[in-house]
Order: C-alpha cells, then sequence, then structure tokens
C-alpha cells in the first residue's frame, strides 16, 4: 500500500484552509426518526377535514415503510467510489438508498471532469463495495444531513480540514489508512495495478460498510433524518400530474457530450442507468437501475490554490444556493427550484406552482450537474 500511503502524505500537506470560513455548524438541528406527512380524510361529524398523521415508521433515506422500527437505529454509511471508464466495474452500489453523482476533479484534455459517485447505505448494508477513492469538498453539504459516515482513502489536507469541522454530522476519518486492523477495508488483489515496476491500489481498495460502521462513536444509535420529502400515507407523488419522460440524458461535459443515460423500464418500473459508453453494469453483471431521478443544477468550478497537486478539488456551489431540477418517476417528471441553507441544512424543492415537491419511496440517483447543463428528457 505504498502508493496510497505516498498520496495521503501528498494530500495532507497541501495548504489547509481555516474551516471556519467554509461555513457556520448548525448542531442545533432536531433529528428525527422519519417522514410524517399529513394527510386529510372526511369525517362525520364536521363540515371540515380532520388532519391525520401517517405515523406508521419508515426508513428515512427511501421513504419505504419498515416493520420493525429498531432496524433503523444504525448509522448511514456513504462510500467514494470512482466512476470513470477505466476505473469500472464498481461493487455494490445498486444497494444504497441514495446515490450521488458529482464531479470527479481529474480533468481531460478539454478542461471538464468526469464524475465520481457516493452511495449512501443504511436500509441495505453490502458486504463489499469497491473501489473506493477520496473525498470531495462537496460530499460535506450532501451527507451531513444524513449523519454519516463515510468510507473513503484519504483527501487534501483543507477537505480534511473541512469535514473535521462539522464532525458532528459526519464522520470521514475513518479511511483506509485510519482504520488499518479493523477489517474496514480489504484489497481486491486482482485489481491492483503494476506500471514500470511500482503498485497501485486506486482501483483495489474495497469498502466493507458493516465493519466500518462498528470503529466509529458516532451516530450509532441513529437513525438519521428523513433526507427527501417522499409520499406517505395517501399523498401521490408530484410526478402523477407530470409530463412523459421515457429516457433522461444528464450531460456533465462540455457541449453537453458526455451524458449519464435513464431508459424507464415499464416492466420493472425502475429507470435503467447508461454511462457515456454504454449500460451501467456492476461486477457480478447487474445491470444499475433506480426508481427516482433528480437532477439538481448547481454552479461548478474549482479551487484553483491546488495547481500542481494532481487535480484542482471541484466545488459543486449548494451552500446558502438555490438553483433548478427536475425529479422524474414512473415513467414521468416534474421540474422546479431548489434551495439548500446551511451545510448541514436538507435541500428544499418547489414545483412552478410554489407547491412542494412530493417524492415517490424507493431508491434515487442525484445527478449533480453545471447550472447550465442541456437535460434533455423524451416522452
Amino acid at each position: 500500500m505504498d502508493s496510497i500511503d505516498r498520496r495521503a502524505l501528498l494530500l495532507g500537506a497541501l495548504a489547509a484552509a481555516s474551516a471556519g470560513t467554509l461555513a457556520g455548524c448548525d448542531r442545533s438541528a432536531v433529528r428525527s426518526a422519519g417522514p410524517s406527512v399529513s394527510i386529510t380524510s372526511p369525517t362525520t361529524t364536521s363540515a371540515s377535514p380532520t388532519t391525520v398523521a401517517d405515523t406508521r415508521p419508515r426508513w428515512p433515506l427511501t421513504g419505504r415503510l419498515v416493520k420493525d422500527p429498531a432496524a433503523t437505529h444504525h448509522a448511514a454509511v456513504a462510500v467514494k467510489v470512482p466512476d470513470n471508464k477505466d476505473e469500472h466495474p464498481q461493487v455494490g452500489i445498486d444497494a444504497a438508498d441514495i446515490v450521488f453523482v458529482e464531479l470527479d476533479g481529474y480533468r481531460d484534455a478539454s478542461g471538464y471532469a468526469g464524475t465520481r459517485l457516493v452511495p449512501l447505505f443504511h436500509s441495505r448494508m453490502p458486504a463489499d463495495v469497491a473501489p473506493v477513492r477520496s473525498i470531495r469538498p462537496v460530499d460535506v453539504p450532501l451527507l451531513s444531513p444524513a449523519d454519516a459516515i463515510i468510507g473513503n482513502t484519504g483527501g487534501a489536507g483543507w477537505v480534511l480540514n473541512y469535514v473535521r469541522h462539522y464532525g458532528a454530522h459526519l464522520d470521514g476519518m475513518l479511511s483506509y489508512v485510519n482504520t488499518v486492523g479493523t477489517g474496514s477495508y480489504s484489497i481486491d488483489r486482482a485489481r491492483v495495478r503494476y506500471l514500470g515496476g511500482q503498485a497501485y491500489y486506486d482501483r483495489a481498495v474495497v469498502c466493507h460498510p458493516k465493519v466500518l460502521a462498528r470503529q466509529t462513536t458516532l451516530f450509532r444509535s441513529g437513525p438519521p433524518e428523513a433526507y427527501f420529502p417522499f409520499a406517505t400515507g395517501r399523498t401521490t407523488p408530484s410526478t402523477a400530474a407530470g409530463r412523459a419522460a421515457r429516457t433522461l440524458h444528464v450531460p456533465w461535459k462540455q457541449g453537453d457530450t458526455y451524458d449519464m443515460g435513464y431508459t424507464y423500464d415499464r416492466r420493472t418500473g425502475r429507470y435503467l442507468r447508461s454511462m457515456p459508453w454504454g449500460p451501467h453494469v456492476l461486477a457480478d453483471g447487474t445491470r444499475v437501475s433506480t426508481d427516482n431521478v433528480l437532477v439538481i443544477r448547481a454552479r461548478q468550478h474549482y479551487a484553483k490554490i491546488y495547481r500542481g497537486s494532481g487535480h484542482d478539488e471541484p466545488i459543486h456551489d449548494i451552500v446558502d444556493a438555490k438553483g433548478t431540477f427536475a425529479y422524474a418517476h414512473g415513467g414521468r417528471y416534474v421540474s422546479g427550484t431548489w434551495a439548500k441553507a446551511a451545510v448541514t441544512d436538507r435541500f428544499t424543492f418547489r414545483l412552478a406552482d410554489g407547491s412542494p415537491l412530493v417524492m415517490a419511496p424507493g431508491q434515487t440517483f442525484v445527478e449533480l450537474v453545471r447550472d447550465t447543463a442541456h437535460l434533455r428528457i423524451t416522452g
């Protein structure tokens, strides 16, 4: 593991930014056991409807019903997973409740980066997730609202300071190097690369989320707060009144050419995911699919102070910010505006008529594209 250790030391030596300048930490947020949405039902004693809360226990990151509420009382675990073509196939991401798609950071000759994934697990914990790579700045505002643990191989010094600043909401210190001997990670020897006699492990690190979760004293009692506004009781998803969305093409690079694709499969009621080079298929042959596709447009740029370190740190402006979104489920979609206040706050979503977005329970892929991305949806 010499190459990983050396990379960790290199990144750790980068100039650290003052964590206090990044954002204020709101530690007063109250974490709840799950979403509760009010529904209305008629009564025989009054002309006015009576509001009845749907209090049935649900998995907080999918909105699905759970038989035993005690099963939700554990931390959510995220893992940083690379997503470039030569880093496929991946392992375990199909078990995630939410998968965030964000900038990778390593730019091509045209100056545009590919993608990196952050699958977030809670209702299901796979035995293995791979490959594993380093933390990016946007992981902090994405994962802090879920009180998550994040499996990783390190990060730039200032990014790790940023993570530590929000340590009450995110445990990002359980990296490969920091947990040696615990069984939280292993090496897939078949994916170790050799160049010029040097071994490279950047595609070979495997995370074991169940074991990793036992290494922290934070968030063990759980569960995290509900992340999205899921439909419960008699409410229906907003897409029931939406427009047809058989396919979605979500562009990432210059010229809207590097598309992540989603095609609605009527047989399963899910969207089949594709990469720019073809179907998104995991190491075991599983075709990646999802119940929900949420596209969040936000300004993207790079931290310029780290030139010469291998890559500039990619930034998504989602803190104290707002923008537009599109949400697809069941072969239909709606659009509107999103907003996010502090690092530890969740996103809020409003449709064009001002009403709140209501999402269908299930797995969600979140594509964090640039604010100028030309999303193409066909019916």
